[in-house]
């Protein structure tokens, strides 16, 4: 393979006429591209991109053709299968096809369902994680989805099916009492429900609840409060989507994590989120 991205110590995979890679672009700072979705930018001969890609990413295709395939819910968009089919059919003109998608492509983002369609028309595919939202954007609020003081699972959920409407399939009492962190994920047009049925499966009206959108960016906001009292607050908030919802008790380490704010020169509110005591102080 030849070398596009001129990078010591690694060899980069040549993107050939006729291929279709499916990339992640990360949860919105251009920063958490990885190298990998960098040298797509640089060879590909069109760039599909979904709403949630940050638009200054783009710049780092100059010779691209830009295809806007962004699905939104509740505004006009493209059809999926008309997304997928328009990737079969620009492969097929011999072009390297970059289908660009915020987060990982394959959380939540439906890369698995257009990678399906590209493999059942002989195209052939590459697949390029990226840094999920669920998992960096809570990072850059301070919160770590995993704490070895506070958690030993997280369950990843969307907040709506295929018909907008809040899953029927999944099985909130079972989450709620085997999962102690979940991440939700486009939850705040249902949060009411979801919220509902957390409390009615067990889970404290106190349990903190961290809601983060725009994460990554320079719009990010990040709104702490409770199971009982989030859809309230939200609203009072007027928070809009794209957001994460983080619902548990690594939502507390935001009080010592919040890196941001100390950046700022904000000193932490606690430097013992978790009750423990205070550390002692150094010899």
């Amino acid at each position: 393979m030849t070398d596009p991205m001129p990078l010591p110590g690694h060899v980069w995979p040549e993107f050939q006429p006729g291929w279709v890679w499916l990339c992640g672009a990360g949860p919105g700072d251009p920063g958490l591209l990885t190298l990998h979705a960098l040298n797509a930018l640089r060879q590909a001969d069109v760039v599909v991109y979904d709403a949630l890609v940050e638009p200054t990413i783009l710049d780092w295709a100059p010779g691209a053709e830009r295809i806007y395939a962004g699905k939104r819910g509740g505004k006009p968009s493209a059809m999926q299968r008309d997304i997928s089919l328009r990737l079969v059919e620009l492969a097929r003109k011999g072009r390297r096809v970059l289908r660009l998608k915020g987060g990982d492509p394959f959380v939540f983002g439906r890369g698995g369902e257009e990678a399906q369609t590209l493999v059942q028309h002989d195209v052939p595919i590459r697949i390029i994680p990226g840094i999920s939202a669920g998992i960096g954007g809570l990072a850059y609020a301070g919160i770590p989805v995993t704490h070895r003081d506070v958690n030993q699972s997280v369950t990843f959920v969307t907040g709506h099916d295929q018909s907008g409407n809040t899953p029927q399939t999944l099985d909130w009492a079972a989450i709620s009492r085997g999962s102690q962190v979940i991440v939700i994920y486009m939850g705040m047009k249902h949060i009411d429900q979801i919220a509902a049925a957390l409390l009615d499966a067990g889970r404290a009206p106190s349990e903190p609840v961290a809601v983060v959108t725009q994460a990554t960016t320079d719009d990010q906001r990040v709104l702490e409060t409770t199971l009982a009292a989030c859809p309230a607050d939200i609203d009072a908030a007027g928070l809009e989507p794209p957001a994460i919802i983080c619902v548990g008790r690594s939502v507390l380490m935001r009080q010592a994590l919040d890196w941001q704010a100390q950046a700022r020169g904000e000193s932490a509110r606690d430097t013992d989120p978790l009750g423990r005591g205070r550390p002692a102080e150094s010899a």
